[in-house]
């Protein structure tokens, strides 16, 4: 982990640039880490992701290990043809890596603090999950810290996990 203070916010932020530090932090530091980090570029392609359950506890990192084990690999994400601003992805899921649960990807304020982040909409795309929408910035390059959230509005919604992805 690179030590580089960002003069972003509050100046405690730091240049991460490894998925396993962010199993390290509290929930209130990452949450610090996205609202500091700018939207950053759509991805594109295959991602490797981090599933960040009881962040800064000794059990985190054994979770994420399970989970990415057994559950959640990552996403891919495809950009659209027409839109540079939108794209599409599915979840790599389960031990065989199935593609599924699809969602669409946009640019839209966070619902943690109103600055523009990647939306990962799976209202209109997903019968499993069409009560979650994911969002993302990129905390250093190719590297993204995410939010997941349960409702499809943010006065209903709950805050679940964080999450993050690496290109």
């Amino acid at each position: 982990m690179a030590n580089t203070n960002t003069g972003a916010g509050t100046g405690t932020s730091t240049a991460i640039t490894d998925p396993e530090e962010f199993l390290k932090l509290t929930s209130e530091q990452l949450d610090d880490v996205f609202r500091n980090a700018p939207s950053g570029r759509i991805p594109n392609g295959e991602g490797d992701g981090t599933a960040i359950i009881a962040p800064g506890t000794v059990v985190s990192d054994t979770i994420a290990k399970f989970v990415q084990v057994f559950t959640w690999k990552g996403k891919v994400f495809v950009p659209d043809p027409v839109d540079p601003q939108r794209a599409t992805l599915k979840n790599r899921i389960l031990p065989v890596e199935v593609r599924a649960i699809a969602a669409e990807v946009y640019r839209n304020p966070s619902w943690l603090d109103q600055k523009e982040c990647i939306v990962l909409d799976y209202s209109q795309t997903s019968l499993v999950a069409q009560w979650i929408r994911d969002e993302i910035r990129e905390v250093s390059p190719g590297l993204y810290l995410g939010l997941v959230y349960w409702g499809k509005e943010k006065q209903d919604a709950q805050r679940l996990i964080h999450f993050a992805l690496k290109f």
